[in-house]
């Protein structure tokens, strides 16, 4: 499937090194600076891909020197997925997305929530 609209990143609330990478709607991805022994090699990591829409073992990560590098890594990985996507599995991160929501906000009232 051909991507309809282009991907944009979002600098992450809680990080001001991180970055989550979106098509429309959908959370497809992260750019983010390493988290540990800040003279460790290297400073970047990567992750592409999104669950439920994809088979255990198709998202794809990396590392890299710099944040231009890891962005490239990204969207080359980002290429090779999305081929392989159908409008199907879009929609099925959207349909996880909203009944997340939906039982969030059922626990919040004090509801009973029945497990799909």
């Amino acid at each position: 499937m051909t991507d309809p609209l282009p991907l944009t990143r979002r600098r992450d609330p809680d990080r001001t090194d991180c970055w989550q990478i979106y098509l429309a709607d959908i959370h497809v991805g992260t750019i983010a600076r390493s988290i540990g022994n800040p003279n460790a090699a290297p400073q970047w990591q990567w992750q592409c891909g999104f669950y439920p829409g994809s088979r255990p073992g198709e998202q794809r990560g990396g590392t890299a020197a710099t944040f231009d590098q890891a962005r490239a890594d990204f969207e080359l990985a980002w290429r090779a997925f999305s081929a392989r996507r159908t409008g199907a599995d879009y929609q099925a991160w959207r349909d996880q997305r909203d009944w997340t929501a939906r039982k969030y906000g059922l626990i919040d009232r004090g509801e009973n929530v029945q497990v799909r």
